[in-house]
């Protein structure tokens, strides 16, 4: 019961300033760019304790929204970054073979003559059209470049926001549980958290950060002609199982122990690959009481899904994936040691080999798994 209340508590903690529009991330960085420009003023016009104790409330709930828009931000940069990556090897490729066979035919021209089944005059027009069409295509081929490249500037500017942003937040945390503290034992104040130069400048600086970060996300729209984004939840019902494996038990039963779990639990075989069921950010990887491993993927904003039991993971947190990387491996050992459900019987009488914990949370709320999976009936 104890693990239970502690992984709602983080995860509770994990979707903290997920309130914000999650149609557009450069949209999402720019409500919270203004989040923290309010929450600068309302710093400095506080003077009596409860209402300082308000104001660093809305400075780390602005905080919090300015890390959750970064995320959404990264996850959409990524994508964007494969998709270039993919039209741009398209593109090299046809400029290679064009440049291969303009070479081709200045190196032999009367074989190329005889090559063309029109004639000579049908192979000097191609080879004509094929001169025309190698600058365009290298002009295409030098802009993917220079988006691929707009992409990589943007995600330094995103991990620099990041780590200003996460040390602010802890700075404001700090601040308003001393103050908070204070107030409440009705013992002299620490000094306002807005005549800290060091902390003003760097939530104003977090704010011209931000600004920066949304800037460019909305400047750097998807290539032409690629499949828009869909979001997680237009991806309900259809997600792949992280692992191979049966439905063991369902959402909210009982495990072995006689503990209900929020979610479900699959019966796999040992050392199975577990992979991500979608895109998303990693929130947290490693062990948490009797869960054994828990890895926590953040697909977008209020949504989060959760993977336990795995005995050996690929992953570290901040990650960005893609659906279906590699997270890790299931336990070598025919007995679970995830505390879930140890010497469950099968059909035959030997003992599942593994078991894979799955929760989905929507919002700050546990939501049936079933209902997100293609669960294998079996």
């Amino acid at each position: 019961m104890i693990a239970r209340w502690v992984l709602t508590i983080a995860l509770a903690a994990m979707t903290a300033g997920a309130g914000l529009a999650q149609d557009d991330p450069g949209l999402q960085a720019r409500l919270a760019t203004e989040k923290l420009d309010a929450a600068a003023l309302s710093l400095t016009r506080a003077q009596k304790g409860r209402d300082r104790v308000k104001a660093l409330v809305r400075t780390v709930q602005a905080y919090e929204a300015g890390l959750s828009a970064l995320r959404e931000g990264q996850r959409q940069v990524a994508l964007r970054e494969a998709a270039l990556s993919q039209s741009l090897s398209k593109e090299e490729a046809r400029l290679s073979r064009l440049l291969g066979a303009l070479q081709a035919q200045q190196t032999s021209p009367e074989a190329m003559v005889l090559m063309h089944p029109a004639g000579p005059v049908a192979s000097a027009r191609a080879g004509m059209l094929m001169a025309q069409a190698a600058p365009a295509l290298q002009t295409d081929v030098a802009a993917l470049r220079d988006q691929m490249q707009e992409l990589q500037q943007l995600r330094t500017v995103q991990l620099a926001a990041a780590a200003k942003l996460t040390e602010g937040l802890i700075g404001a945390q700090e601040a308003r549980t001393a103050l908070s503290f204070a107030v409440a034992e009705r013992k002299d104040l620490p000094p306002r958290f807005a005549a800290d130069p060091t902390a003003m400048r760097q939530l104003l600086e977090s704010s011209d950060t931000m600004q920066s970060f949304a800037d460019g996300l909305l400047s750097t729209p998807l290539p032409a002609g690629d499949r828009p984004i869909l979001s997680f939840k237009a991806l309900k019902g259809t997600l792949p199982l992280p692992v191979r494996g049966t439905l063991l038990r369902g959402f909210n039963k009982a495990d072995a122990a006689g503990i209900p779990r929020p979610g479900v639990i699959l019966s796999t075989e040992a050392q199975a690959l577990v992979t991500a069921p979608s895109g998303g950010t990693i929130r947290y990887v490693g062990p948490l009481l009797d869960y054994g491993n828990v890895i926590i993927v953040e697909p977008e904003q209020s949504y989060l899904v959760v993977l336990a039991g795995i005995a050996e993971v690929f992953v570290k947190t901040g990650q960005v994936l893609r659906t279906g990387d590699a997270l890790g491996l299931m336990s070598k050992d025919t007995l679970n040691a995830q505390g879930f459900d140890p010497k469950i019987q099968q059909d035959g009488g030997n003992p599942t080999p593994e078991t894979l914990y799955i929760e989905v949370r929507e919002g700050n709320m546990p939501v049936d798994p079933a209902a997100w999976f293609r669960f294998n009936k079996d």
